[in-house]
């Protein structure tokens, strides 16, 4: 596949409380997500150099939209964040490569800007050790 851009074909997914995936993605304006891993040095005092050893994996994303309080759509699906501790299916599907992952969310922030804007964003993180894989 040649270089692509982030423009369509894109599939933004992420369960509501009770588990059903719901397709968000025309109500988000952005979003990040990181694949960090640990890492832990092992340089020894006989080096002039760092030596580093890989660790755990880990998956975080967070998604930045414009409110919409219609059935199955971003709020439906954050509005629980503070109510509920359920993890969530994440499933991010950029240009045919797809990255799926149990999230938990750990805000659902509100902003209305001084000049009418109603946005939000929602921060989560690999909730099950599972190693995040592109397919």
């Amino acid at each position: 596949m040649a270089k692509s851009t982030g423009l369509g074909q894109t599939t933004l997914s992420v369960d509501n409380s009770a588990g059903t995936p719901c397709d968000i993605k025309n109500d988000i304006t952005n979003w990040q997500m990181a694949t960090p891993r640990g890492v832990q040095d092992v340089t020894g005092v006989d080096k002039s150099a760092n030596e580093r050893l890989l660790l755990l994996a880990d998956v975080s994303v967070t998604y930045n939209g414009v409110f919409n309080p219609s059935a199955s759509r971003a709020h439906d699906v954050f509005k629980t964040v503070p109510s509920t501790s359920v993890p969530r299916t994440c499933t991010n599907t950029v240009n045919g490569v797809t990255l799926a992952f149990e999230a938990v969310f750990s805000d659902y922030q509100l902003t209305r800007s001084d000049s009418g804007e109603l946005t939000f964003s929602a921060p989560g993180a690999l909730a099950d050790g599972t190693v995040p894989t592109w397919s």
